[in-house]
């Protein structure tokens, strides 16, 4: 008897709705589009624990009519396109047909919607995708959905929806995108009872993107607007001072839809790589007009993605706006010329130098090396300060070094053959090029050339793991706290993983509606830029949440972030420092990225070179 069987109705569209409708989200979706194409105007979202429980999508667009109200929930009925020719020009955001039908075989569904002709309105019921009950009702123009109990019949796919939290999240990021797409629309976002977002009416993009992204975002925006051969291009750019860590800030809107397109996200980042750090990404909230003949939006399941029938052509025009535009606004710093500097002062000396200062008289007595006895190169800068750091978090990597980041890679590095004891004979003769520490090893003809940023990232990079594995993070209060503001969306990724920030070492709470408050940092760190490192950290949360390496990553970066760098002059207490805490490290032989800290070069070396010996 053969095996393959027919799948009954129910379980056909159980399996049909689940790839429809993936969480509390996708509902959201869903319903807020079917509300736009409705030529809504003002549109309110609610949910509570997440969207688990309750949505509820209300509109003032055109209503549904009492005969179409059992059709509009049934699988591939639609009322915006009759045919294969329709896709092809379609102008709404839905056209399938599946959304409403796969939604209430998964919930329990309520409707309620009038037209504008008719006195009444009607209240609709459906359970597992029948009409269970059907009346007439008092109610004004436009449609109200309530969905509840999402997946009350899959407990399997209940299982697996996330914390409230972490749904509520997701639908934010859902409205507040929508919201930015559509300035002509009034959007109210409640959630648990708390209003979270309201948007007034507005055809004036800047203001919008103020109310939705914040006065910081919005005042370091950069207006394009081009139009060319039926296509038109307008929005905002980021100027070179708005940049995050990933492309969660890039919104990109093609007739109306919010879509991703790495073509044309790489076409704008491309004019950024001279002028943003390395590894940032621009952000961008741009619309473009086409016509729908021109592209394809029935590529993707979600929708999220469209295909150009010219592409080349909308990226040239984008090109020359981008180009234009972005360069224009570019202003060049202005120099102090003839102001004079304060020299940096003892406080300001690196975090590691200072807590280990006392460390350098014991290491002394143990060496025999005094102080006053230090000897320099006459070229030498032997002022016991150092410059303020550079606080950008990239590292000073060299292009095309590979790096292992893995835990293991960590332990198992190459011990070298250089014995770190040789560190107790250590006497510094000075440092070249402003980068590289010269040391002569007292009774062994040799002498060694240690890289002062390597091997500072080494012991700052060993100091915070070893905190970090240990959960023992000493931190350090900062004397006024500071305050990050945030767009919404930055808001829900830090409240979803403010744990990750606690176990970083990181005391960071909640400051009004869309800003943090810093109050204490990693010791290690000495004095970061917040700003960056915080962004830093918060653009890769599901990163480090998920990856180890991820993690050593960060670490990475940061150590790299506060040491010292090639061109910063240090004094005698520093190079000291430097060389006792390089002997107690696992691995003084290479910094965190793989490449060496320390080179050896014997007398026999040197006499060979000048033919002394052969």
């Amino acid at each position: 008897m053969g095996k393959i069987k027919v799948l009954d109705d129910i379980t056909i569209e159980k399996i049909a709705a689940g790839e429809v409708i993936e969480r509390p989200s996708s509902i959201v979706k869903e319903l807020v589009e079917n509300s736009i194409d409705a030529n809504s105007d003002e549109i309110i979202i609610e949910i509570q624990n997440g969207g688990k429980s309750y949505i509820r999508v209300t509109d003032n667009g055109d209503g549904i009519a009492e005969d179409d109200i059992e059709l509009a929930f049934k699988r591939h009925s639609t009322s915006k396109l009759s045919s294969i020719e329709d896709l092809y020009k379609i102008k709404s955001l839905g056209f399938r047909g599946e959304a409403l039908a796969s939604i209430c075989h998964v919930a329990k569904v309520e409707v309620m919607t009038k037209t504008e002709d008719v006195v009444a309105g009607i209240h609709g019921i459906f359970e597992e995708g029948d009409l269970v009950s059907k009346e007439i009702i008092g109610c004004p123009k436009g449609t109200t959905m309530i969905v509840r109990d999402l997946f009350y019949n899959l407990p399997v796919r209940r299982k697996f929806l996330k914390s409230d939290l972490a749904e509520a999240n997701n639908i934010s990021n859902i409205v507040y995108r929508m919201a930015l797409g559509n300035p002509s629309i009034s959007f109210k976002f409640i959630k648990d009872n708390k209003t979270i977002l309201k948007t007034s009416k507005n055809n004036n993009l800047k203001s919008h993107i103020y109310s939705i992204l914040g006065k910081e975002f919005s005042n370091n925006l950069i207006e394009v607007n081009i139009e060319e051969n039926g296509i038109k291009i307008f929005g905002y750019i980021s100027n070179n001072k708005l940049y995050r860590g990933n492309r969660s800030h890039q919104y990109l809107y093609i007739n109306g839809r919010h879509v991703n397109n790495l073509s044309i996200a790489n076409t704008i980042e491309k004019y950024y790589k001279s002028i943003i750090p390395l590894n940032r990404f621009p952000c961008f909230i741009i619309f473009i007009e086409i016509n729908p003949v021109k592209i394809d939006v029935n590529i993707h399941p979600t929708k999220e993605q469209v295909k150009f029938s010219n592409p080349a052509e909308v990226l040239s025009l984008l090109e020359k706006e981008v180009e234009s535009s972005l360069y224009d606004s570019l202003s060049i710093p202005k120099m102090n010329i003839g102001e004079k500097k304060d020299s940096p002062k003892e406080e300001n000396l690196p975090l590691l130098f200072q807590i280990y200062e006392e460390d350098i008289k014991d290491e002394n007595k143990e060496r025999d090396i005094v102080i006053k006895d230090f000897t320099l190169d006459s070229k030498f800068n032997v002022e016991d300060n150092i410059s303020d750091y550079n606080s950008n978090l990239l590292c000073e990597e060299e292009v095309g070094i590979e790096r292992d980041i893995s835990s293991e890679a960590i332990y198992e590095e190459s011990s070298s053959a250089i014995d770190k004891n040789i560190f107790l004979k250590a006497k510094p003769i000075g440092v070249i090029f402003g980068t590289y520490i010269v040391v002569e090893i007292e009774g062994e003809d040799k002498i060694l050339f240690i890289d002062q940023h390597a091997a500072h990232e080494r012991i700052l990079y060993e100091k915070y793991l070893e905190e970090y594995k240990n959960e023992n993070i000493v931190q350090q209060q900062l004397i006024a706290p500071e305050i990050i503001e945030l767009t919404n969306m930055e808001m829900n990724n830090f409240q979803e993983n403010k744990s990750i920030f606690n176990k970083l070492g990181f005391n960071v709470e909640e400051f009004g509606n869309n800003a943090v408050a810093i109050r204490a940092v990693p010791l290690v760190f000495g004095k970061p830029n917040l700003r960056e490192l915080f962004f830093d950290i918060l653009d890769n949360t599901n990163k480090i949440k998920t990856n180890y390496d991820v993690k050593l990553d960060k670490i990475m970066k940061i150590a790299c972030t506060k040491a010292i760098k090639s061109g910063d002059n240090i004094g005698k207490i520093e190079i000291l420092s430097l060389l006792k805490q390089l002997r107690k490290a696992n691995n003084p032989y290479s910094c965190p990225h793989g490449r060496p800290t320390i080179l050896e070069m014997t007398k026999k070396d040197i006499e060979k070179a000048f033919l002394r010996i052969t």
